[in-house]
């Protein structure tokens, strides 16, 4: 049964970080959050999401930065089309490079045209995302088997670049959901109310 309020906390598995969020989930879902992690450079992230009734995302709002280099996004979703307004402070392709990485792609989205079928955000390396599709599809109390695939707003930390992704999620038994993506797989243990308690290789839940 959602209540309010929530605190979850995660700790990364596959590198130093850790994501913890506060949520109120009585009427659809809003939540302040804030991730930190050291890969591919150390950084920040603090965002604030909110969804409708139906737990389709009408918001989220993001700031990441490290050293010498801040970026901000703003993503919302009305009347069918996705907009993005972006910001950015300091150089964060100088960084990546000096520290031997690939540059960043920019902020936000090229064509948010290319994001109309998608209903939820997922935001790289966060198991708080994988929620919103698992709660607006039912998915926490679907019969073992049932599958969607659906297409989601991508956005890429620490870049903050957006991009349209298509996964695959598969209830199975004993509280568990199956996610697929461009030939990843990943088994994601849920708790009642949807909310990812283990993700192998990604994160875990005290």
């Amino acid at each position: 049964m959602s209540t309010m309020p929530k605190s979850l906390y995660w700790t990364r598995t596959d590198v130093p970080g850790a994501e913890h969020a506060l949520i109120d989930d009585r009427r659809g879902l809003a939540v302040k959050g804030v991730a930190v992690a050291v890969d591919p450079i150390a950084y920040t992230c603090q965002y604030e999401l909110s969804t409708d009734e139906a737990w389709r995302t009408g918001r989220l709002e993001l700031t990441v930065e490290g050293s010498g280099w801040r970026r901000t996004l703003r993503l919302e979703r009305a009347a069918g089309r996705w907009r993005a307004a972006t910001g950015e402070q300091g150089d964060l392709d100088a960084v990546l490079r000096a520290g031997g990485h690939p540059g960043a792609g920019l902020p936000g989205s090229e064509d948010p045209d290319r994001l109309e079928s998608a209903l939820d955000v997922d935001v790289s390396g966060n198991p708080l995302f994988n929620t919103l599709p698992i709660r607006r599809l039912g998915l926490q109390k679907a019969a073992p088997g049932t599958t969607h695939e659906i297409t989601v707003a991508w956005v890429l930390l620490p870049s903050l670049e957006v991009i349209p992704a298509e996964q695959s999620y598969t209830a199975l038994v004993g509280g568990r959901v199956r996610f697929e993506s461009e030939g990843f797989t990943a088994e994601i243990d849920i708790d009642g109310d949807g909310y990812v308690t283990r993700y192998p290789g990604l994160a875990t839940r005290p």
